[in-house]
């Protein structure tokens, strides 16, 4: 039999999500935040975010040709969203603390949703996220694990070729994403 105690078991309110929300917001601390500011990292942060962001939007279509990119609308998104996913990842890597981090995330989050709006939608909308984030948090073989999960995305599970576009493209985005950090003085 399993003995629980009243203060073991939280009631959500009508709206869950905004009781996290708040939660987590309070969960920082406010000389944290003004340490952070003081030293200027805040605002690194966001500079950070939004750097990393422009970088995203202008790489979309660096390897594509105008005629290639009405023929693969699909790649390209599922190109973005491999982007966002590494920009995230590096950004959560990057940043000493999670104030750092939210800071850098919704410049980033902030800047793609009024430039690249349905990258942004797809971003949100779609499980592709979770898939890149199982493959990431395994921590064996990342890189590889990356490309395979975009090969699957792109609907060529097993395609070699596109496995090792995934790869590059997480590998290269993750050093663009390190010397964003290293010329902000973030690391």
């Amino acid at each position: 039999m399993i003995d629980l105690l009243e203060d073991d078991i939280k009631i959500v309110g009508e709206h869950p999500s905004d009781d996290i929300k708040k939660n987590s917001s309070s969960s920082y601390n406010s000389a944290e935040v003004e340490r952070e500011t003081k030293n200027g990292n805040i605002e690194r942060s966001k500079e950070f975010g939004f750097a990393i962001a422009h970088e995203v939007i202008r790489s979309i279509n660096m390897f594509v040709s105008d005629e290639e990119q009405s023929k693969n609308a699909e790649l390209r998104l599922q190109r973005g969203i491999l982007l966002t996913f590494t920009a995230v990842a590096g950004i959560e890597r990057i940043c000493k603390n999670q104030v750092l981090s939210n800071v850098a995330k919704s410049s980033f989050y902030d800047v793609i949703s009024k430039e690249a709006q349905e990258l942004y939608r797809c971003t949100v909308d779609t499980g592709a996220f979770s898939f890149y984030y199982l493959a990431f948090r395994r921590g064996i073989e990342v890189d590889r694990r990356i490309g395979q999960t975009f090969a699957m995305l792109c609907s060529h599970d097993g395609d070699p070729v596109y496995q090792e576009l995934g790869e590059a493209l997480y590998c290269w985005f993750l050093a663009t994403v390190d010397s964003k950090a290293k010329l902000l003085n973030l690391i």
